[in-house]
């Protein structure tokens, strides 16, 4: 029933992947699943959900569900189904989307016969997202079937069928009851889809996005005043986001792709005779991420860091590319991306969406040579990842000052004396240089 037969009829099963299997059964499926697993014998791991009617068994790389056919709704105001016995064109028409009600029987006298009530077939050949019933009845019963609705077709490459996008436009509300948690996987899995792109622009053009996440579609829209004009930074986004995804599959990297302008709106200025300016939206969107992961239920570990970072950072080497590079500009660089420095480049490279194929191809080129002056500089000064050589603690047993704000001003000095070339990063250096700051 429904994931793997579509794969199968997509040519998506791998060999080297573990499998997902799902029988659904007239009856109890916990106890097929315990017959099942005591013919498997001791490898199989049997675990059962009784609460739900449900048993998992974990066989040779093998992931198979067992659940009785059922029939589930939804309270309007609830995010937990109601859950009764049904048929199996019942647990058929619960499902999602045609493409997901396909199954396959297993009794003797039909095995291996494809069960397809909604032309699920017919929709993989035409490669579109279906609903099976009305799709304001699917998506009541569960709203999170309309996030699912664009992350299938940003995975699988499809379109969304014309009644079912209008009935994602028109339920787009019934979302604000799914818990964050599982709109986070979802949105998590778009992300992480070959083309990002395909999935945000159905959930931009049906107003779900509005309802989770407003700070994207604020990026939507161009002003004009008089012949100046700035660029739809909502667009843009999904363009950065895509070429991202071309060069990596780190989701992290992904959402500071997503976030990385995201304080332009709050940060747009005109001003007379330049144009449209949005001066520190960088360190205002750095800003803006912890409150976003904050508020949709995201780590706020060393990931957070890693894209607050990265939207922090993500106008420097496009700087360096402007001007010509020094190596005091590279050292700081150096310093502040640390780690990050190889995934920073990939954003910035991605962050070039010129029409104009000359200027990108000028600028891929100018961040070629940034990345070898910065790989010279670290190779000469070690820089990557640098704690000073000295600390407060050296400066006080050094000076015999006590801890004071002076103490602080010597360690910035010797610590920018580093940065600007005028001493080496090393502990003798400073600690030569700081006996000269001290009267």
């Amino acid at each position: 029933m429904g994931g793997y037969v579509r794969d199968y009829y997509l040519n998506r099963l791998r060999a080297d992947a573990p499998a997902d299997l799902d029988f659904v059964t007239l009856g109890p499926g916990v106890r097929l699943a315990e017959a099942v697993a005591a013919d498997l014998g001791e490898a199989a791991h049997l675990v059962v959900y009784k609460q739900f009617g449900t048993a998992h068994i974990t066989w040779e790389g093998l992931d198979i569900e067992f659940v009785g056919a059922r029939r589930e709704s939804y309270a309007r105001d609830s995010r937990k189904p109601i859950v009764e016995d049904g048929t199996l064109e019942d647990d058929q028409r619960r499902r999602d989307f045609t493409i997901n009600a396909l199954s396959w029987s297993l009794n003797e006298g039909d095995f291996g016969l494809l069960l397809d009530p909604f032309g699920g077939i017919r929709d993989l050949q035409a490669r579109l997202i279906r609903t099976p019933l009305d799709p304001e009845i699917t998506f009541s019963d569960d709203p999170l079937r309309m996030l699912r609705a664009a992350r299938f077709a940003a995975q699988l490459g499809f379109d969304i069928e014309p009644v079912t996008l209008a009935g994602m436009s028109a339920m787009a509300g019934r979302l604000e009851i799914v818990s964050k948690e599982r709109i986070l996987d979802e949105f998590n899995k778009i992300l992480l889809a070959p083309v990002p792109s395909v999935g945000l622009a159905w959930l931009f053009q049906t107003g779900l996005l509005e309802v989770f996440f407003p700070e994207l579609p604020a990026l939507h829209g161009v002003q004009e005043v008089g012949n100046y004009r700035h660029k739809d930074n909502f667009w843009h986004t999904l363009q950065v986001l895509d070429n991202t995804a071309e060069k990596s599959d780190d989701l992290w990297l992904r959402w500071a792709a997503l976030l990385h302008d995201i304080a332009k709106p709050a940060t747009q200025r005109f001003v007379p005779g330049v144009g449209w300016t949005f001066h520190g939206h960088d360190a205002v969107g750095a800003g803006m991420t912890k409150k976003i992961f904050t508020r949709m239920g995201l780590p706020l570990d060393e990931r957070l860091r890693f894209v607050q970072n990265l939207v922090r950072l993500h106008l420097r080497p496009i700087a360096l590319v402007k001007e010509e590079v020094t190596d005091t500009a590279l050292r700081r660089l150096l310093v502040e991306a640390g780690d990050d420095l190889e995934a920073l480049m990939i954003l910035c490279r991605a962050d070039v969406t010129s029409k104009n194929d000359a200027k990108v191809k000028r600028y891929l080129r100018n961040f070629d040579l940034v990345e070898q002056r910065l790989a010279e500089v670290e190779a000469k000064d070690q820089l990557r990842n640098w704690r000073p050589p000295i600390t407060g603690e050296d400066i006080m047993r050094e000076t015999g000052l006590p801890p004071s704000p002076e103490v602080g001003r010597i360690k910035k000095t010797v610590e920018e004396a580093i940065l600007e070339g005028l001493i080496p990063n090393e502990r003798e250096a400073a600690l030569a240089f700081m006996r000269t700051l001290v009267p």
